[in-house]
């Protein structure tokens, strides 16, 4: 039977020296994680809550009109108080990664069934508040779809009938068949 030999000094001191190597490794990793984590951002969906009131459909109110209808034109309250039943509350809010959230409330006071008054800030018409949630661009310039008559007039007469259809050419190859049934 052979005898084992002890391992020499050196021999055991490799694996500390690794395992050290590795962990001193990790120290400088981290601090250059840090820098490019910060450069990828996770997506992040858009949160849109309570109901969008604007200008026009605030307009459409006015004092006297019953719950139902109130109910119609802005939608059901996002809170209902059950102390303060003559009180709807309306708030809408909307969290977009890289832009500033929005948040409105709107309180309508009852007496009774019938609206008394409003308390809203000042709210987007429809227009300015699609803009403001497009990730494109809305234009507001108008389309024109016609030509007034000095527009129309300005414009090149256009080619005669003949002329036209002879500058076309035949529509598609020209074939001749054989006639479908013998004569």
């Amino acid at each position: 039977m052979q005898k084992l030999t002890p391992l020499r000094p050196a021999v055991r001191l490799v694996p500390a020296l690794l395992a050290t190597l590795l962990l001193s490794a990790c120290g400088t990793l981290d601090g250059s994680m840090h820098r490019i984590a910060g450069l990828i951002t996770p997506y992040r969906a858009d949160v849109l809550q309570g109901n969008v009131v604007t200008k026009e459909q605030l307009d459409a109110l006015r004092p006297g009109v019953s719950r139902e209808q109130v109910r119609q034109v802005l939608g059901a309250p996002l809170l209902t108080d059950p102390f303060h039943a003559d009180r709807w509350d309306y708030v809408f809010t909307i969290r977009r990664q890289g832009v500033e959230t929005q948040r409105r409330s709107l309180v309508v006071f009852f007496t009774g069934d019938r609206m008394d008054r409003l308390e809203a800030p000042e709210l987007p018409t429809e227009n300015a508040f699609v803009a403001s949630i497009s990730a494109k661009p809305v234009s507001t310039a108008e389309v024109k779809l016609s030509l007034n008559p000095e527009e129309r007039a300005a414009l090149p007469p256009p080619p005669p009938r003949e002329a036209a259809a002879a500058a076309a050419g035949p529509l598609g190859a020209a074939r001749t068949y054989p006639p479908l049934e013998s004569q």
